[in-house]
């Protein structure tokens, strides 16, 4: 998640049954990937990648990436926050929304917006998820040219380039309106949640219904909407895992080697309300799935724990927290610690300021406890993702299997209704 949210107050979504839907396929890794790659990617490209000239014939494809993003500078702070408290899916605040939402996000403004300048004055998330965009639909159109070009483009929930923003753009760039055209929505979340994948998907839905006027499924595209499909989730990907584990091993590296094997790896993923947890939410299963493929990866070399970050207010949270975890396990000399940022594809306030600003220096052993680089502009993952959309736009499916099944204790229609339109459209054609 891209800010820590008020406890008992994320969104209620879920998913509904699909009748026909394939399970996606995954794709393997180059190994061929240099350490001299590693370290490419120190400046974002620019916004409209080259792409290829001829549209192949089944393009061209929008590849929109969904997050939640962040405030790119402290003056946009305020406006992150009235949009976050404004929306019912991800905190409900009853009819009243539209008057406590402003005045919970203007009481907070002043505490969020030195959080970011002590980041540099703004989240980065943005300049990432453009390139990491940008960069993926460059090797699209190397290795999947039947479906390109590949367009790339960014929809936040809370920070710009919002989701109404991207869905107009989509159809100025000659996407809908009845020229029909292919989306995939492609969540940055690798383990699906309903407050982060579930409440972006919501949004991209309410868009669709507003700006293209169609109330139900596609008919074989006749109507000249656009054809939408959805990579919801990925947690255990090849290429996930790979990069994961590449950087855990350079982060490694570092410590002396008589100790190196001692180092205990701590994963840190954002924690969610038990209410949340105990409604059915797949999210706490999906990151400890990432965790142990990872693990595997790398030949189980070092004692690890799955930790939760972010817990805010007195209810109860997913547990055990990050902060108590590293105070706690230095209380019993174990000072040799790495956290690893597992739920996140890219740095924010959250890799940025919570795990380096707080856990880490007020551990008082910033020399000993260490945080893996996040994946940002790691050309491992950006491969991967590119492995994971050819696959997608192979398969012709239109979500995956499991996006159909609400959580058990679900209550929320409007998630339902979104998640019925994305997963019960028709397949897709594929080669």
């Amino acid at each position: 998640m891209a800010f820590r949210l008020p406890a008992s107050r994320l969104c209620k979504a879920v998913a509904v049954p699909a009748s026909t839907v394939r399970p996606m396929r995954t794709p393997g890794l180059s190994r061929h990937t240099s350490q001299k790659q590693l370290r490419w990617l120190a400046t974002p490209t620019p916004q409209h990648p080259e792409t290829q000239n001829a549209t192949g014939s089944r393009g061209p494809t929008a590849m929109v990436f969904l997050n939640m993003g962040g405030p790119s500078t402290t003056d946009e702070v305020g406006d992150f926050l009235s949009r976050l408290f404004s929306d019912a899916d991800l905190i409900p605040l009853g009819r009243l929304q539209g008057y406590i939402g402003p005045l919970l996000s203007k009481r907070r403004t002043p505490k969020i917006q030195k959080q970011y300048a002590a980041i540099g004055g703004g989240s980065p998330i943005r300049k990432w998820s453009e390139l990491q965009c940008a960069e993926m639909c460059k090797l699209l159109d190397k290795i999947s040219p039947e479906t390109a070009p590949h367009k790339p483009y960014v929809a936040f929930r809370y920070a710009n380039p919002l989701t109404e923003d991207m869905y107009e753009r989509l159809l100025a760039d000659g996407f809908g309106n009845g020229n029909g055209g292919r989306a995939v929505a492609f969540t940055q979340y690798p383990q699906y949640s309903c407050s982060t994948t579930g409440s972006s998907i919501n949004e991209l839905w309410k868009w669709r219904q507003r700006l293209e006027g169609k109330s139900g499924p596609l008919e074989d595209g006749n109507d000249g909407a656009i054809e939408w499909s959805v990579i919801d989730r990925w947690p255990v990907h090849p290429g996930l895992v790979e990069a994961f584990a590449r950087n855990i091993e350079e982060k490694l590296a570092e410590y002396p080697e008589e100790r190196r094997d001692k180092v205990v790896l701590l994963f840190s993923a954002h924690s969610l309300p038990m209410s949340v947890v105990n409604r059915g939410d797949p999210y706490p299963a999906e990151v400890a799935a990432t965790v142990y493929a990872v693990m595997q990866r790398l030949k189980f070399s070092n004692q690890y724990r799955l930790c939760w970050q972010s817990q805010v207010g007195p209810q109860p949270w997913l547990g055990p927290q990050t902060a108590t975890s590293v105070k706690e396990y230095i209380a019993k000399g174990q000072k040799d610690l790495v956290l690893i940022p597992i739920a996140f594809t890219s740095d924010h306030i959250e890799t940025l300021y919570e795990l380096d600003k707080e856990i880490i220096r007020e551990s008082g052993h910033a020399d000993t406890v260490k945080r893996v680089e996040s994946l940002n502009g790691n050309p491992i993952f950006i491969e991967a993702l590119a492995n994971l959309a050819k696959s997608h736009l192979d398969s012709g499916i239109t979500a995956s299997l499991q996006m159909g099944l609400r959580c058990p204790g679900c209550k929320s229609d409007r998630c339902a209704e979104s998640k019925k339109f994305f997963a019960g459209q028709p397949a897709l054609a594929a080669p």
